[in-house]
């Protein structure tokens, strides 16, 4: 990778999820803004559903960041959505690349020189890491700006909504730790219903996780989820509760204390869409399982999952109804659950289907 230098580049990539964006990110863009002509602000989880993690839509996050700056500086900036892939670095890469290029490509002059691209951020622990993904960019690493996180400033929204004789304290915070057009959306934001609910939703994981606070170790979950596919659908169910209620998900949940992995699997498909198949052909029909471990991938705390691919041979699909955790039980074509689910599915359930089948 190229070493650090100040130099003209014609365009610098800033990546972040910018939940929101604060005055830090603020900062980047401003050096970003003297060190080249444009700046490219990729946004990332730009798919995702809302969550107490992720609360804003991509479009959201464009308006909030285009808003902190005066006019001039704006017309500068390039937004571009990038997709999570939790289980495939390569092809996060490839999004990147792809989105750079997009943007590059259409707005390049005639020229005999390539553009000059740069990329910028911050080393702050091992979510950075990505910095290190594209030597053919320079690296400029942007200085550590000490003030409150995107997690902090949320977190300060949602104390605000369980203590409201708390809560001009609390905004007051917030407003110093974002651009005033940030602020004036937050404020917005935290008066309607998607905010309700987000701040409904992380009152019930601050009591979940409550229930193991005062053990000696954070505790480490085990669960298991089934990718059932069957004559080019895949099996899905809608959450009947907290968290997520109302998103699509795989068939799954916890593994009990005398249980074997597959045994748990069986159990919660059988359970959560009362699929009538034998057990013996539900055994059978495993082609395939994988762990998926990602930290911070579930808002509950450290869960780790076992996944396990069902796959049937081509038929009439069987009859499906939701049941105990599950509202719905639905067989999905895969080209349509690839193009148009992504935004409604529970925590990385949608990746998990995408590392089982290669997509």
């Amino acid at each position: 990778m190229n070493t650090t230098r100040l130099a003209r580049f014609d365009y610098a990539v800033f990546i972040g999820r910018f939940e929101p964006f604060h005055n830090a990110h603020r900062s980047v863009i401003d050096k970003a803004l003297t060190l080249a002509d444009k700046v490219i602000v990729l946004i990332g989880s730009a798919n995702k559903p809302r969550s107490t993690k992720d609360p804003f839509f991509f479009d959201e996050r464009r308006v909030m960041i285009a808003a902190s700056f005066a006019p001039a500086a704006a017309q500068r900036l390039r937004f571009a959505p990038l997709r999570d892939f939790p289980y495939s670095d390569d092809r996060w890469m490839r999004e990147v690349q792809q989105q750079v290029a997009s943007i590059v490509v259409a707005e390049a002059a005639v020229t005999n020189a390539p553009p000059s691209v740069c990329l910028i951020g911050h080393f702050k622990d091992a979510s950075t890491d990505y910095l290190r993904m594209f030597p053919q960019w320079t690296l400029v690493e942007a200085p550590d700006h000490e003030q409150r996180s995107a997690t902090e400033i949320r977190s300060l929204m949602y104390e605000a909504a369980r203590e409201p004789d708390a809560a001009k304290g609390k905004w007051m915070l917030v407003q110093a730790s974002v651009p005033e057009g940030v602020h004036h959306f937050l404020v917005e934001f935290a008066r309607g219903e998607a905010f309700a609910q987000l701040a409904k939703e992380h009152e019930f994981l601050r009591g979940y996780k409550s229930q193991y606070a005062a053990l000696p170790y954070p505790p480490v979950f085990v669960t298991v989820d089934a990718v059932v596919v069957h004559s080019g659908h895949v099996l899905l169910i809608q959450r009947r509760a907290e968290p997520g209620k109302g998103l699509w998900a795989l068939p799954g949940g916890f593994v009990d204390q005398h249980e074997r992995l597959a045994d748990a699997c069986i159990r919660e498909l059988r359970e959560e869409t009362r699929l009538k198949l034998p057990e013996p052909v539900l055994r059978g029909s495993i082609k395939a399982t994988r762990v998926f471990d990602k930290p911070d991938r579930s808002a509950r705390g450290r869960t780790i999952t076992h996944g396990y691919l069902f796959e049937f041979p081509s038929g009439e699909l069987p009859p499906v109804k939701g049941g105990d955790d599950a509202a719905k039980a639905r067989w999905v074509p895969l080209a349509e659950f690839f193009d148009q689910y992504e935004p409604q599915m529970f925590e990385d359930h949608f990746g998990i289907v995408g590392a089982f089948l290669g997509v």
